[in-house]
């Protein structure tokens, strides 16, 4: 069973015919080899193109699938497992960080978030009125990785190819929830507060810490971080911070071979008996029965 896979790991796999690489993005061309697939959790965002065939499978444990024409968004500690893929199926995917999406979409960052961490948007149809408008900007794209290396500005005209790419993408996804996006007058400061939050907590391993914590790393007080959460989210900081421990418990039960004990260590747990605890007031159930469920 497989732990988190970084954008190292891939980039250095043998299966995958990579189209471009480096420390912040990997785009690759095709998977040599799709077969029996394992569950895999990334440490960075995912966007998945189908371009032919059908492909499901679960993200944290909801089922998801993907048909020609379609695209998937992954944001980062989010577990694929039990997935299929027709025969056919064929695809085009990018991994990014966290860090890169950021310099793309500056303040539009906050739509992004809205629509991934609120709205849990993770599927968009690519209408066939668009489809030749992404085709183009993938065979500049194309072109753009081809030329030399030594040819000035190289990097910066693919990062800048992507960027437009990105901001299209944001208006496509900002267009698909339509008044669902919410028009509560946000501070800047705040929504650039919730976005370090966020990255902040997906970053961490140990995630069950207390809003102090949190707010302490953050430079701001307890009461305003969960108030900012609550305005731009509906959710507050505390709840956020429950919702990650609990994928990352599914996680560690459903997709590892680690021990009870183990994943009390990993998870920052006191002992088996305060996790057990914890895993049945969330859950409803042991944490053997989640396991197996």
């Amino acid at each position: 069973m497989n732990s988190r896979i970084t954008i190292q790991q891939i980039s250095q796999d043998e299966n995958i015919s990579e189209l471009y690489s480096d420390e912040d993005i990997v785009i690759i061309d095709n998977v040599k080899n799709l077969v029996d697939p394992q569950p895999a959790r990334m440490n960075m965002n995912m966007l998945v193109i189908c371009t032919q065939g059908r492909a499901e499978g679960d993200l944290n444990g909801r089922r998801l699938s993907i048909c020609k024409n379609q695209l998937t968004i992954f944001p980062p500690n989010v577990t694929v497992s039990n997935f299929m893929v027709s025969p056919d199926f064929d695809f085009k995917a990018m991994f990014f960080t966290t860090r890169i999406l950021q310099s793309f979409l500056g303040e539009k960052m906050s739509i992004w978030n809205e629509v991934m961490y609120i709205h849990h948007l993770h599927v968009l149809t690519v209408e066939d009125r668009d489809l030749s408008y992404y085709r183009n900007f993938y065979d500049m794209l194309r072109l753009c990785i081809d030329m030399d290396g030594q040819t000035p500005f190289r990097i910066e005209i693919i990062q800048a190819l992507l960027r437009a790419a990105f901001l299209a993408l944001c208006g496509r996804m900002k267009s698909e929830k339509g008044e669902d996006i919410s028009t509560v007058a946000r501070g800047q400061a705040g929504d650039n507060l919730f976005q370090r939050f966020l990255s902040l907590l997906n970053s961490l391993d140990v995630k069950r810490r207390t809003i102090e914590e949190y707010a302490n790393r953050l430079c701001v007080s307890p009461k305003y971080l969960s108030m900012v959460c609550k305005k731009t989210s509906g959710k507050t900081a505390g709840e956020w911070i429950t919702e990650h421990v609990m994928e990352d418990i599914r996680y560690q039960l459903c997709n590892t071979d680690h021990t009870i004990k183990q994943i009390c260590s990993l998870l920052g747990f006191s002992s088996p008996s305060f996790f057990g605890k914890y895993v049945r007031e969330h859950f409803g159930m042991t944490p053997v029965q989640l396991r197996y469920s």
